[in-house]
């Protein structure tokens, strides 16, 4: 049941035209009054996305996202306290085609994130697209913010223990999200890396072993007519349109639902930040290669207990 909502609810792609369709057919209906008054709230309500959200605990707490966790499962562990003095930035990695694991342990409870770092609030950001669409941008609001203003609001509160979790490697990412493969987004990304300095967040390494192996892709190498309209698509609307596929619900061969297999997220350890409003250049790539490092040390330092092998290692793209 929790699997089979999150992909129809958080399947992006499906389900926020559909709200935008619902929303659009109502005021043309006999309920048109339905559409009127969520415009008005809309209205009111603008600038919430970019300030945290509506951050709904009982939401969170809902048992259908055991179910969920124990389907395949999806454990949460940590190698380090996080002191709720501070606030943090979680670099999320890899994206994956659905960031099931940053879902799960970082929008919900169901792995017990509230036990491991107690005094910590996390907030995963979504792209603003997503924010735009009518119904859908309230669902996702619950436990979701918008990237990056939201951000910059939530690091900027005094009192520390809000960690906003971003998914680095983005919707390009989700199209390298093959079984098997270790690609990351990160060589030139350096945005999530400056919103930390300009607040004095500290930098936190996530990364998920087994996000990659729930879904089967079609093959899309780079070249490809295939990878060259799914880049396209992707630079145009913002997010990309992978052609995962897995297992059905009473079958095993072809289907929508992901694999029943174990997604282990490690949480690192914290990066100290020295807040500096206009960090240099030089600066950022500093805290950068660090950052890169910290990564890579992390992935090294556990693969071996998840059956990766000792001759694999992280492509940083």
């Amino acid at each position: 049941i929790g699997i089979l909502e999150y992909i129809f609810i958080w399947n992006d792609e499906l389900y926020s035209p559909t709200c935008i369709f619902l929303f659009l057919y109502l005021l043309f209906t006999r309920f048109w009054l339905i559409s009127v008054l969520y415009a008005i709230w809309w209205f009111y309500d603008y600038d919430t996305p970019s300030q945290g959200g509506h951050k709904l605990p009982v939401l969170c707490a809902l048992k259908v996202w055991d179910y969920m966790r124990d389907y395949f499962p999806i454990k949460l562990m940590k190698t380090a306290d996080l002191d709720p003095r501070h606030n943090y930035v979680l670099g999320f990695h890899p994206h994956g085609v659905l960031v099931v694991g940053a879902f799960a342990n970082f929008c919900t409870n169901t792995t017990g994130f509230t036990q491991l770092f107690p005094g910590i609030t996390s907030y995963l950001l979504m792209l603003p697209l997503w924010f735009r669409a009518p119904f859908f941008r309230d669902y996702i609001m619950c436990p979701m913010s918008k990237q990056f203003k939201s951000a910059s609001y939530l690091l900027s509160r005094q009192g520390g223990g809000n960690a906003v979790v971003i998914a680095v490697g983005g919707a390009r990412e989700a199209l390298d999200a093959h079984p098997g493969t270790y690609n990351v987004i990160l060589a030139e990304k350096k945005g999530f890396i400056k919103l930390a300095m300009e607040h004095g967040a500290h930098l936190v390494p996530v990364f998920s072993f087994g996000e990659n192996e729930v879904y089967d892709q079609f093959e899309n190498p780079r070249g490809t007519w295939l990878r060259w309209i799914q880049d396209h698509l992707q630079s145009i609307m913002g997010i990309s349109l992978p052609l995962f596929h897995a297992r059905g619900v009473f079958q095993y061969s072809f289907g929508l639902m992901p694999y029943r297999k174990p997604i282990n997220t490690i949480v690192g350890r914290p990066i100290r930040v020295e807040k500096i409003e206009k960090p240099t250049a030089e600066e950022l790539d500093v805290l950068h290669q660090l950052y890169m490092d910290e990564l890579n040390n992390l992935f090294e330092e556990h693969k071996g207990n998840y059956g990766v092998d000792k001759d694999t290692h992280l492509n940083f793209v």
